[in-house]
């Protein structure tokens, strides 16, 4: 992995992979694990059909996807080799983030780095079955590599960019905006406050919003001058019209959830996400990196529409932080209840959807032992970020710490 050649390899196989015709790949593209109304293919070629045609692809309730998609697609057909590039820019993307980490120009490690990206299951599965949440990571990537190399104005229009495609990326708005005003160089064993200078925090956000205002007004133009698309986009993440299931927590709740009381847990469920954002942020603030990582962590298991490529692009970027593998604790753990994870999810899909010997239970059983495999993730992860700043203690030395509450 430290050969020079490892990298463009896994590429070149990566873009052969996309030429190669398997009965099996046609069967992804339904898979509710790997994708979801807001990213299925299927949905996003009805839409194009019908957006070439004349008519409003917003009025059935069928397209979820922004009109940037169908911009893209109307001029450049959709094909294998676009999600294959896309997977290819989300591992360079990678790479240059470890770089900017490490404060270097290259390292040996870099090949393994972009493996932890290109070989990850959960995320080459995705883009096999055509889902667009590959192109949503490597814009996230995009955004990090961007903001970690001090590059304000693409970093901001990527993010800008990433959350239109998709709204939960808003998450990652403050870790970004930390980020491109201290440096991406571990500061994990030395915590100290923000160092940031909060007018150009502002003067960033400020130039945030003039790119995302300028892609709603694109957005909308390409959509037919009309504004429908936000409810049909945007309002899919709020509101949850679509249950079918997935990997995530929300389908099976709001399935069996009274209509009286939707409205309530919708906010609910949605609050619960933007919670995490401020303390981790402030816990972290001096390492805004690993913070955005963190929150990266949190998306991938409380998505309200999750696929497979969530929980994977968090997995894939522990490859940025190997500073805090000897201070994960329940490593294996973590490793064991993804692996029972991917087992049971399409066991019990496939009982339940293809046999009919099972039931809805059956598939949101493996789906909390997803939500517990990312929840162990976040849980480790954050205690290992804050547990570096202590230090290796000898047993000498541990038998004289002593916990006091007050």
């Amino acid at each position: 992995m430290e050969s020079p050649f490892f990298l463009p390899a896994i590429a070149a196989c990566r873009i052969l992979l996309a030429w190669v015709q398997l009965p099996v790949l046609d069967g992804l593209q339904i898979d509710h694990q790997l994708t979801s109304p807001l990213t299925s293919y299927f949905r996003l070629k009805e839409g194009l059909w019908i957006y070439h045609n004349g008519v409003d692809p917003y009025l059935g309730g069928i397209l979820k996807h922004s009109p940037l998609f169908l911009s893209l697609f109307s001029a450049v057909p959709p094909g294998r080799v676009a999600w294959a590039l896309a997977d290819i820019v989300g591992a360079w993307a990678l790479v240059r983030i470890w770089r900017s980490r490490q404060q270097l120009g290259q390292s040996r490690r870099d090949g393994l780095v972009g493996a932890a990206y290109l070989l990850n299951p959960y995320l080459l599965l995705p883009s096999l079955a055509f889902s667009t949440s590959t192109f949503e990571n490597a814009i996230i990537l995009l955004t990090i590599m961007f903001a970690a190399e001090g590059r304000p104005s693409p970093a901001l229009l990527a993010l800008a960019l990433s959350i239109h495609l998709s709204l939960s990326a808003l998450l990652l708005l403050v870790p970004i905006l930390m980020l491109l005003v201290t440096s991406p160089a571990s500061r994990l064993a030395s915590p100290c406050q923000f160092g940031g200078s909060y007018w150009m925090v502002l003067k960033y956000a400020s130039e945030f919003v003039v790119y995302w205002f300028v892609l709603v007004c694109a957005a909308s133009i390409m959509a037919g001058g009309v504004w429908n698309w936000m409810h049909e986009s945007w309002g899919a993440s709020l509101i949850l019209p679509d249950l079918t299931p997935n990997p995530g927590l929300w389908w099976y709740f709001f399935t069996e959830m009274f209509d009286h009381f939707r409205p309530f847990f919708l906010m609910v469920f949605s609050t619960h996400l933007a919670i995490y954002v401020m303390p981790v942020c402030i816990k972290f603030q001096h390492d805004a990196l690993y913070a955005a990582f963190l929150l990266l962590g949190i998306l991938g298991t409380f998505k309200p529409y999750l696929t497979l490529a969530d929980p994977g692009l968090f997995l894939s970027m522990f490859a940025v932080f190997p500073e805090i593998y000897p201070y994960l604790r329940h490593a294996v753990v973590t490793a064991l209840l993804h692996a029972h994870a991917s087992l049971l999810l399409p066991l019990f899909h496939a009982l339940w959807v293809i046999e009919g010997r099972g039931n809805a239970n059956f598939y949101y059983a493996a789906s909390l032992v997803m939500g517990i495999a990312g929840g162990a993730g976040i849980v480790d992860a954050c205690f290992a970020g804050m547990r570096i700043a202590i230090g290796n203690i000898s047993e000498a030395e541990s038998g004289k710490w002593e916990v006091v509450q007050e």
